[in-house]
């Protein structure tokens, strides 16, 4: 094998233990999403200490710039009124000194106030880069809160899905069924005894009405014959009626 196809292979070996060690990595961040989440939250929150201290040197240079600008500025306003005494006394090389010192003052203010300028846009610009990582970390925060909520949910769900799925109720239906047959035929058996009770309870009342009606017939037979039959008086003979006569019948 050549030096050529030596390092090729280990090239190749290489790619392949960093594609293995991705791969398990990716796994690992897919099993602990709150850990994956927490350490981004971190990683923001450094990022975010880091411009904040960042800014505060810009403050503080903003801050020493306006005081040299207003210490300039003092100096300038002494200078001037050194100059017209100086004027006034008709000392000119004093005067002159004077007014080279005044005009390096101006210089050295004017660049100081440049200076303030830009170091003021730096602080505004690092205001709203500060206040965007802020809320960068709030709403990551808030998204990690719902992922990890709806990732919950979901592992439950499985959860019960998988236990729906490998449980067997073959023998607990059987079970039932036979229970339930059970059940059924002793109510069926206790409704029968009942209806049989019943039906002989019937019988007896459906008896007894039948002789209260046979009886009633009959007593309504015999006052029938009571008011259609004449009467036969106490002399018949031989059980003939005998005709009633015109007395009798007016009697009657």
């Amino acid at each position: 094998m050549t030096t050529k196809q030596r390092r090729g292979l280990l090239g190749r070996l290489k790619n392949l233990l960093e594609g293995m060690f991705a791969m398990w990595v990716r796994n690992r961040e897919t099993q602990s999403p709150e850990a994956v989440y927490e350490q981004a939250i971190r990683e923001r929150t450094r990022q975010y200490r880091e411009l904040k201290q960042a800014v505060a040197g810009i403050l503080y240079m903003r801050n020493k710039l306006g005081r040299e600008i207003r210490e300039r500025r003092t100096d300038l306003t002494r200078l001037q009124a050194d100059i017209a005494r100086a004027v006034r006394r008709g000392d000119d090389e004093v005067a002159v000194a004077l007014i080279q010192q005044k005009e390096n003052l101006v210089q050295e203010l004017d660049h100081v106030e440049e200076e303030l300028v830009q170091v003021q846009n730096e602080v505004e610009g690092a205001k709203v880069n500060l206040t965007r990582f802020r809320g960068a970390i709030r709403a990551l925060e808030r998204e990690r809160a719902r992922a990890l909520a709806t990732l919950a949910n979901a592992r439950a769900r499985e959860r019960i899905q998988e236990a729906l799925r490998g449980l067997s109720v073959d023998s607990e239906m059987q079970a039932l069924e036979s229970v339930r047959e059970y059940i059924a035929r002793l109510v069926s058996e206790s409704r029968l005894d009942k209806e049989l009770e019943d039906a002989g309870l019937q019988a007896r009342i459906r008896e007894i009405r039948e002789e209260t009606r046979t009886e009633a017939a009959r007593r309504e037979l015999d006052e029938r014959k009571r008011r259609l039959l004449p009467v036969i008086p106490a002399g018949s003979t031989d059980g003939v009626p005998v005709q009633a006569t015109g007395a009798q019948a007016t009697g009657a």
